[in-house]
């Protein structure tokens, strides 16, 4: 559902910062009307109807959301996931900023961050835990 058809290639598309917000009120929500939008966005800027509207019809030209009507109003629906959305963004960062490499990405951020023992507990965890269902055969990425 990221992926569009250009002439010579399939792109993967995101959602542009202005889409970001609508998309994660429609995960929250599940579904929802233009109005019901324009209610949860952050209060700053006040979001504009118009604005919000026009940007479900383009997030809906990229496949992103679809709507169903009821009554009068229209109702949209995410047709991606936040997962799905995580993996393509994480990957595109992945590849452009860090030329595939997860060690020097991993780095980057432990080191320009404060990351907090359990996190980084937790993070020596989820390697174990990945390497093991790795060995048996489970998961590979």
């Amino acid at each position: 559902m990221l992926k569009r058809r250009s002439r010579s290639e399939t792109q993967v598309v995101l959602p542009t910062n202005a889409e970001f917000p609508i998309l994660d009120v429609l995960w929250d929500l599940g579904e929802g009307t233009v109005d019901d939008v324009v209610a949860r966005l952050p209060a700053r800027p006040r979001a504009n109807y118009k604005t919000v509207q026009s940007l479900l019809r383009i997030m809906e030209d990229k496949d992103f959301v679809q709507h169903k009507t009821r009554g009068r109003a229209f109702v949209f629906v995410p047709r991606v996931t936040r997962e799905e959305v995580r993996a393509v963004s994480a990957k595109r960062l992945l590849d452009r900023n860090f030329q595939g490499s997860y060690a020097a990405m991993l780095v980057n951020l432990l080191d320009r961050n404060d990351v907090k023992e359990e996190e980084l507990n937790e993070l020596e965890a989820l390697i174990q835990r990945y390497r093991e269902q790795k060995t048996k055969g489970g998961s590979s990425t």
